[in-house]
């Protein structure tokens, strides 16, 4: 049986909460075609559209269940496996592409060396490769990673290729901020 999990935050919550390997007196089952929507009975967590396809109509609310909680097991045991890596686009290459379609630049890898500018106007400037971004193109470029978390790392303008000595502190008037 192929599944596929659909997230969709319930309205009105403010954080959302995290799924959970449940019971049946946990949730509650509701079918529509070929897919079961588990809505959890705790408020906050969002409700699953998991899709099961023609073989939905012989399975029990149990199965189905069991179905959500072993792709949340997989889940878990890949989040568990996985190890990041950060790819940068080598020296020389293009760290961001223009997409016509959605009119947006979008980054190429998961490292981007970018310098600040400020326009005559007050207006932040960022520039990668030589493109000047304004902070609207520069969000927009950033939504590419919405959901994900993000490090700033700010050096000299002629470093900007290099990772700069790291220290874990408190800075101090010396540091210059």
């Amino acid at each position: 049986m192929t599944s596929r999990f659909q997230a969709s935050l319930v309205p009105g919550t403010m954080k959302r909460k995290e799924r959970y390997i449940a019971s049946l007196d946990e949730v509650s089952i509701a079918r529509d075609g070929d897919c079961a929507w588990i809505s959890y009975v705790e408020e906050g967590i969002p409700q699953t559209r998991l899709q099961i396809g023609p073989e939905i109509n012989r399975m029990s609310d149990k199965e189905i269940l069991e179905s959500h909680n072993e792709c949340l097991r997989a889940e878990a045991k890949r989040v568990a496996e996985y190890k990041h890596v950060a790819v940068e686009v080598p020296l020389g290459s293009a760290q961001i592409e223009h997409h016509a379609q959605t009119d947006q630049w979008v980054p190429r890898g998961g490292v981007l060396r970018c310098l600040i500018h400020d326009h005559e106007l007050d207006q932040l400037v960022v520039e990668i490769d030589e493109q000047k971004l304004s902070l609207e193109q520069f969000g927009k470029l950033l939504t590419t990673y919405a959901g994900w978390g993000m490090r700033i790392e700010f050096v000299p303008e002629d470093e900007v290729h290099r990772r700069p000595a790291r220290e874990v502190r408190e800075p101090g008037p010396e540091d210059g901020v």
